[in-house]
């Protein structure tokens, strides 16, 4: 049964597992668990395909090494098909996103009282109801921001790259409106706006998608949680979750192959001029 009977209802029980552990750092709220989770499901991530690149062997791979191999070369062949210029830095990190991203959208599919049972487990059920955790990095905005920051960034030391500090500064002033003499001067505040806009719709779009997408699932397995309140709806509870479950598994990865996708995307416009 959940932990919400007895416990204030539903309400209560949501409420309790949409709080994040939090703590202050640089005079704001910190989120330790969206942040330890995070962390975990990288390491888990590097230390999987770092292994499997140091034992892969140019004979008979094992199941590992091809399943490895596998996703490697779908992404691989990902990236080749929307970024035609040098994709030796691209493939990785379009790798490092999606892996990443699934694993951390992964976590929607644990038990939404794992956390609190394994507290309970070690420090008894007092603790573990004042325990706050939320193990999916994904449902937390400020997951989904940082990732979608740290690509902004990279798509401008991508532009930079490709067409210098000057070009790219001159692009933002030029286009999308081309125009000539006196035009051009006026043209160029309205220019810069809206490649601002454009630049900045880019990373809040990516954040937001991935964010919305993934809380919308949490929050649909605490409303599903309900069902399980009673004997008499628990049998109907189990079936939804688990209905919602198998559907949600095509969400997690559609919803990290668009983040990967769409980085891709934005990294080979971002080296091409308007």
């Amino acid at each position: 049964m959940s932990e919400q009977t007895g416990s204030g209802g539903l309400n209560e029980y949501i409420k309790h597992h949409l709080t994040h552990n939090t703590g202050e750092m640089f005079g704001g709220q910190f989120h330790f668990d969206t942040w330890l989770v995070s962390l975990g499901l990288g390491l888990v991530f590097l230390l999987w395909f770092g292994l499997a690149a140091r034992k892969a062997t140019a004979g008979v791979p094992t199941k590992g090494q091809a399943f490895v191999e596998m996703i490697f070369e779908f992404i691989d062949g990902q990236v080749k098909d929307t970024f035609h210029g040098d994709r030796r830095s691209v493939a990785p990190l379009a790798l490092t996103i999606f892996m990443w991203v699934v694993f951390m959208n992964t976590m929607d599919l644990l038990p939404l009282d794992l956390p609190g049972w394994l507290v309970q487990t070690v420090a008894g059920a007092e603790t573990a109801h004042h325990t706050y955790s939320r193990i999916v990095p994904t449902a937390d905005l400020n997951t989904t921001f940082a990732l979608s920051v740290s690509v902004f960034f990279i798509l401008l030391g991508h532009a930079i790259s490709a067409k210098g500090g000057l070009g790219f500064g001159k692009e933002l002033l030029t286009a999308p409106f081309h125009a000539h003499g006196f035009m051009a001067v006026v043209m160029a505040p309205v220019n810069l706006l809206m490649n601002i806009i454009e630049w900045l719709v880019k990373p809040v779009s990516l954040a937001m998608r991935l964010f919305g997408n993934m809380y919308g699932g949490e929050l649909v397995f605490m409303l599903i949680a309900g069902l399980m309140g009673t004997w008499l709806t628990f049998i109907p509870g189990v079936i939804a979750n688990s209905a919602w479950a198998i559907f949600h598994i095509l969400i997690i990865l559609l919803q990290a192959f668009i983040f990967m996708i769409l980085t891709v995307v934005y990294i080979a416009g971002a080296r091409e001029g308007h």
